[in-house]
C-alpha cells in the first residue's frame, strides 16, 4: 500500500494540473492528508461511494497520463544516472550534479 501512495503522490505532483478541481481536491486528501473516504464524503457532502469511484477514476487517468508521457518513469531514470555518477564523481563534478538535481 505505501508503494502505491508513493507512486500516486508522484503522479499526482507530476499531472496535477490536468486534473479537475475537485478531483484535485479529493486526491489531495485521500493521498497527501491522508483522510478517509468517510471525511472526504462529509467535507463534501457526498457519499463514500462516490469520493470512491472519483478517486479511483482518477488514479486510472494518472495512470494513463503516465503511460503516454513517462514524466514519472523519466524523473526515476534521471535519479538512478545522477546517483551513479556522484559515486565517481569529483568535487567539482559533484557541485555540477547537486546543481542538476534542483532543477528537478
Amino acid at each position: 500500500m505505501l508503494e502505491k501512495t508513493t507512486r500516486m503522490n508522484y503522479l499526482y505532483d507530476f499531472y496535477h494540473s490536468l486534473l479537475t478541481n475537485k478531483q484535485r481536491s479529493y486526491m489531495s486528501l485521500y493521498y497527501l492528508d491522508d483522510f478517509s473516504l468517510g471525511e472526504i464524503a462529509e467535507e463534501y457532502e457526498v457519499s463514500r461511494q462516490a469520493v470512491y469511484d472519483n478517486i479511483k477514476r482518477t488514479e486510472a487517468m494518472l495512470e494513463e497520463y503516465e503511460s503516454k508521457l513517462l514524466l514519472f518513469k523519466k524523473f526515476q531514470e534521471r535519479s538512478h544516472l545522477l546517483k551513479q555518477l556522484k559515486i565517481s564523481a569529483s568535487n567539482e563534478e559533484l557541485s555540477i550534479i547537486e546543481s542538476l538535481e534542483k532543477l528537478d
